[in-house]
């Protein structure tokens, strides 16, 4: 089953003695543009994306190595077409961006997708479950997703929703996706009120320590917002503005 650890140590970013360095990682991630693009998904999510911005996102993924090329679950196979032999892997969301899909739904969309060739698979928790204090409901969507995903050798992502949650919240449901087998535990989806924030990535950093990642999502646009995520404890980071963030970093 793949982890988290497993991805970071073949990029040679690494958990140190099984915990996690949020300084060390963030110094070695912003030291050059290469090291910063295999920490970033690069995404593409909104609804009115075409084929051809999809296709011209997959140039991107692999001149500059980015760690996945995200897209919407339409464009998988597009995605799947362009970057396959290239070792540049597909992320796609699932359950987006709600959180409010049928279990069984879930389970066929991970399983479409991953038969289809895709790596990554970004959740979001059923958050007004969550909410609800019915967490058996949470860890079972989470698992679900989870179960399959590994089966293919895929990593799940588990999108909470920080802006829409109260610190307890974020901090069960963070604990129950981790249980539950995630790969990651994500901020945001990038369409509810709030994006990442250095606050909440570091208390899910300081939740999960070195036992998953942290994917930092939502309104991350400059190397500087890139940079606090990375240094509160982000081992990934979720954004349109990839190109942009690592020709900032490279003087451009």
């Amino acid at each position: 089953m793949p982890t988290a650890i497993t991805r970071i140590q073949e990029s040679d970013l690494e958990f140190d003695n099984g915990s996690f360095d949020s300084t060390a990682f963030a110094a070695q991630a912003l030291s050059t543009t290469q090291a910063l693009a295999a920490v970033i998904d690069h995404a593409l999510l909104k609804p009115d994306a075409t084929r051809e911005q999809v296709e011209s996102l997959c140039d991107e993924a692999i001149r500059y190595r980015f760690a996945c090329a995200m897209v919407n679950p339409v464009w998988a196979s597009t995605a799947v077409g362009v970057l396959s032999g290239t070792g540049v892997p597909v992320g796609v969301v699932i359950g987006y961006p709600s959180g409010a899909t049928l279990v069984s739904t879930l389970r066929q969309e991970a399983a479409a997708l991953t038969r289809l060739g895709v790596r990554e698979l970004d959740m979001v928790v059923p958050i007004g479950q969550l909410k609800s204090g019915n967490h058996h409901a949470v860890h079972n969507a989470v698992h679900a997703a989870a179960t399959i995903a590994h089966h293919h050798g895929a990593l799940l992502k588990v999108t909470l929703e920080t802006a829409l949650l109260s610190v307890a919240e974020k901090l069960r449901g963070g604990e129950i996706a981790i249980q539950a087998g995630a790969d990651f535990l994500k901020t945001s989806t990038g369409f509810a009120s709030g994006g990442a924030t250095p606050s909440d990535v570091a208390l899910l950093r300081g939740m999960a320590g070195a036992r998953c990642g942290v994917k930092a999502s939502g309104g991350i646009r400059t190397l500087a917002d890139a940079r606090a995520l990375l240094e509160a404890g982000a081992n990934r980071i979720g954004t349109s503005a990839s190109v942009a963030i690592l020709r900032e970093l490279g003087g451009e």
